[in-house]
């Protein structure tokens, strides 16, 4: 009886690898490393020519030699632009605003919430606004507590300005201004919403 000899397994292919796309907050921590990387230097080798006799220069023309392959140059991924500066609001619309004859699309009261919340909340509603397609919003901060020192009155007062001002609100918002006083004055911000292209 002869005896089977199997010379190699066969080889099941694997499936191939999905590849998930980057979260904002992934993409944007990419892009802050990617900017602080500093490039290696080479060292630049000196090759000193050997004194060769004539025997080896006839080897040599006789055998040439191959140059390396030059590397490939390194594929970086093209960056998303820089989201545009922020404007202001002209003081035609403000003014239209405050007296009503402007509407606004949507209010959101931020009173009350840690940063952490407000930032997320403030995120999530002007992401909404941007993709509904709305002009203006008011975002009501508050002023402050009354009653403490300079440093405690005002924390989302100051803050909701820096935010807008970051990349990830400058996608969703051409500016703001603050409100009238009808609208709460400096506890408010008008902000215009971006479109949508």
């Amino acid at each position: 009886m002869k005896r089977r000899t199997s010379s190699s397994i066969p080889e099941i292919p694997m499936p191939p690898r999905r590849q998930r796309s980057l979260s904002e907050e992934e993409r944007a921590l990419w892009e802050s490393v990617a900017k602080q990387v500093k490039p290696l230097r080479k060292r630049r080798r000196t090759v000193k020519p050997p004194a060769a006799a004539p025997e080896a220069e006839a080897s040599v023309a006789a055998n040439p030699v191959v140059s390396p392959k030059p590397a490939s140059p390194r594929v970086i991924p093209p960056s998303r632009p820089e989201p545009p500066p922020l404007a202001p609001i002209g003081r035609r619309e403000r003014s239209q605003l405050s007296r009503g004859r402007k509407e606004i699309d949507a209010r959101l009261d931020l009173h009350g919430m840690t940063q952490i919340r407000a930032h997320r909340v403030l995120l999530t509603f002007l992401q909404r606004a941007h993709s509904d397609g709305l002009t203006f919003v008011l975002v009501i901060t508050g002023k402050g507590k009354v009653g403490g020192s300079e440093a405690e009155r005002g924390v989302l007062r100051r803050q909701v300005p820096q935010w807008l001002s970051l990349p990830e609100f400058r996608s969703l918002v051409v500016g703001f201004e603050e409100a009238h006083i009808g609208h709460g004055g400096e506890g408010a911000l008008y902000v215009r919403v971006r479109r949508v292209r």
